[in-house]
Formats: structure tokens, C-alpha cells, sequence
């Protein structure tokens, strides 16, 4: 890998140290709690595999077995990103199933519970997000492989004093209540500081461009890298990890021009960036559905439905709706944000399209590529 740019190197450039997601946590719980149940000893520290082929260890904090039923708590490591579960106690409690039942997740005490529609969770389910759970699944299948196991269990993820601390998030505007959300693509929390990481940003750029490439992208975190790389073949110190810093790779490539800037990302957050707002993190922009309504009209939508985006609970609900009535909402924010792009960018000789995906990676909505004056 090249030392100079890509996500990694950024990462390394800022001086942070990383953390652990709740997901890595609830993970690390997991595998603990159902390797006792199987050999009658937890292992700690436990060991597991991110999903970037990292293998951290954590120290249990706390473990119990009782019949058919074990549990094992970590403390949440944010590492020097100032998250708000930094040092929260993740417990794990795994019970055995019969053969056949697979693996069920309940949401314990400080875990919330989907209320709405419009996250990629289904009403009722416990806030437990999709990678999180299929990490659970794989690092219990491997130690039933290990160690005779059938695999069918069913696991409560809860985080001490998490109803209280979910008060600081935005879970209760969003419809998850009682709790927090177990979140992570990547099992790392990339520790946050606006100098640092747009310094990260801007050293990105200048690598890419001294290793004479004229196509590079803005992506807004893991995921979207991988559909970028899928869609491009990009090499890796063509990505810059932008997080929510839009308006900093589009003001330094303005002064700094590339051939091509290619800007992908989720869609909520897009949907900002087609608003005009150049800081796509949640406490200090959101999503305007009233903008997206007006936005879904100029696509055929009618009023009906464009109340009912307007009144939706998150982005991704105004999307599925557009998409249930043929509406290209999708296309439509990706244009706007690759329009509102080009207007930051002055007249700079740099082309750009814009790519908004779903959570599980998806192109839900890519503009064509236009250039200064086009």
C-alpha cells in the first residue's frame, strides 16, 4: 500500500489514535459469550476479525454463564474520537436455540428498538444495524465450527446506561427509542477532528496529483470506496476519505485542479450536499425532505406524493417512496449535488459526476459527468 495517500494513510497522517465501533464491541461480546457456552471457558481477551481483515483484541469486563446462557462485557474504546460511547460497557448475552433456529438478536436494556419506517431495519427490529449483525453471524458460526456448535442462538445486545446516553444522539428524532444504535461498517471509529483530517484531505489530493493521476473521488466513508473501486477501478491514492467535509475537497481541488472529481457518498448525505450545505455531518446540517419534495415535483412527482416526502421520517423513506412511484429522486439529488459542486468550484478546469448509494453500497442515484461552463 502506498504510504502517501488512500484512507489508511490519511488516516495514519491525522496523529489520531482509532477506536472501536459498538459493532466491533457487540461482536467481541458475542464471541466470547458463545465460545463459553461451547468449551466452558470465555477467552480474554477475545479476539475477532474486522471486516478489513483487522483482528483486535479486547478484554472482557465482565462475564456470567448459567445453563444455557452466557455473557460478556467490553468497554467501548473510542480511541481519541470524542464519541459519545466512549467507555460505555457493551454486554453480549447469548442463549442456545434448537438446531434450525439460526441466529435471532433482541434489543437488551440500552438497546432501541425501530419505531419508524425509512432505516434500513425493519419496525419492531431491535437497533441493531446490518453489519454489526452479519459480523455476529460469521464469528458465531466460526467458533460452532471450532468447537461443535450447531450456530442457532439467540443474542441480546444491551449497553449499560444507554437510554440515557442515546438522549445526545439523534436516535429519538429518527424513531429509535429506548436506546442506543449498534452501528459500524468497518468495526473502527475514525477519530474526528476537522483540522486534522481536512489537512488529511488536502495531503490526499497532492499525492494523487504528483502521481500524475487525473481521476480522483471524494467518498464520504468505506462503503462508498468500494463502489467507487467497483465502478472505476481507481487506484487507492485516487480516494480521499472526505467524510463529511464536502466543501473542503471541492475548495482545495478548485485551487488544486484535477481532471475529474468524481463525489460519492450516501444519499441523506448528498441529499445536503444538493441543498448547498458543504458539512454533511448531522449536528450541523439535515436532511430538508420539504427540499426533496421540491426537488421529487421537478421529477413527476405529485403533490400527494411530495407531501408525503415531505413528511417522511428520514432521506432513505423519501427515496423509497420516489422509487415505489417511478421517480428518479435518486438521479436527481446526485445532479443537483454534482450542479451545487461545480458552482464551489468557480469555473475550476475539473469535471464532475456525483453517485449517491444506500447503505448496503447500491447506486441509488449518479449523475452524468459535467465540466465548468457545461
Amino acid at each position: 500500500m502506498s504510504s502517501g495517500g488512500g484512507r489508511e494513510a490519511q488516516l495514519k497522517h491525522t496523529g489520531l489514535r482509532p477506536g472501536w465501533t459498538t459493532g466491533a464491541c457487540a461482536t467481541a461480546a458475542t464471541t466470547a459469550a458463545y465460545t463459553a457456552l461451547l468449551t466452558g471457558d470465555f477467552p480474554d481477551p477475545v479476539t475477532i476479525t474486522l471486516p478489513k481483515g483487522q483482528t483486535p483484541a479486547f478484554a472482557l469486563t465482565a462475564e456470567e454463564r448459567a445453563g444455557d446462557t452466557a455473557m460478556a462485557a467490553v468497554v467501548k474504546d473510542a480511541g481519541d474520537d470524542p464519541d459519545v460511547t466512549h467507555g460505555a460497557v457493551i454486554r453480549s448475552t447469548v442463549r442456545l436455540l434448537p438446531p434450525g433456529s439460526g441466529v435471532v438478536f433482541r434489543a437488551g436494556e440500552g438497546v432501541g428498538t425501530v419505531t419508524l419506517p425509512g432505516l434500513p431495519l425493519d419496525v419492531g427490529e431491535p437497533a441493531i444495524n446490518p453489519v454489526p449483525r452479519q459480523l455476529m453471524r460469521e464469528h458465531v458460526a466460526r467458533v460452532a465450527a471450532a468447537h461443535g456448535g450447531t450456530g442457532d442462538v439467540e443474542i441480546t445486545i444491551s449497553v449499560d446506561g444507554g437510554a440515557e446516553i442515546a438522549r445526545s444522539t439523534w436516535n429519538p428524532r429518527i424513531g429509535i427509542l429506548g436506546g442506543l444504535s449498534i452501528l459500524g461498517t468497518t468495526g473502527i471509529v475514525v477519530p474526528y477532528s476537522c483540522s486534522a483530517w481536512i489537512d488529511s484531505i488536502r495531503r490526499g489530493v497532492d499525492v494523487a496529483r504528483a502521481g500524475g493521476l487525473t481521476h480522483v473521488a471524494g467518498c464520504t466513508g468505506s462503503t462508498s470506496e468500494r463502489t467507487v473501486t467497483g465502478l472505476y477501478d481507481l487506484p487507492e491514492i485516487a480516494l480521499l476519505d472526505m467524510g463529511d467535509f464536502a466543501g473542503a475537497v471541492l475548495k482545495y481541488v478548485r485551487r488544486h485542479p484535477v481532471d475529474r472529481l468524481t463525489v460519492c457518498g450516501g444519499f441523506a448525505k448528498l441529499s445536503k450536499l444538493a441543498a448547498g450545505h458543504l458539512d454533511l455531518h448531522s449536528a450541523r446540517s439535515q436532511v430538508d425532505k420539504g427540499f426533496l419534495a421540491d426537488l421529487a415535483r421537478t421529477g413527476g412527482a405529485s403533490e400527494a406524493l411530495a407531501a408525503e416526502i415531505a413528511a417522511a421520517n428520514t432521506g432513505l423513506a423519501a427515496l423509497r417512496l420516489c422509487e415505489a412511484a417511478a421517480v428518479p429522486l435518486g438521479d436527481l439529488v446526485a445532479a443537483r449535488a454534482r450542479d451545487e459542486s461545480l458552482t464551489v468550484l468557480r469555473g475550476a478546469p475539473v469535471a464532475v459526476d456525483v453517485i449517491c448509494i444506500d447503505r448496503a453500497g447500491t447506486v441509488v442515484g449518479r449523475s452524468s459527468v459535467r465540466g465548468p461552463g457545461a
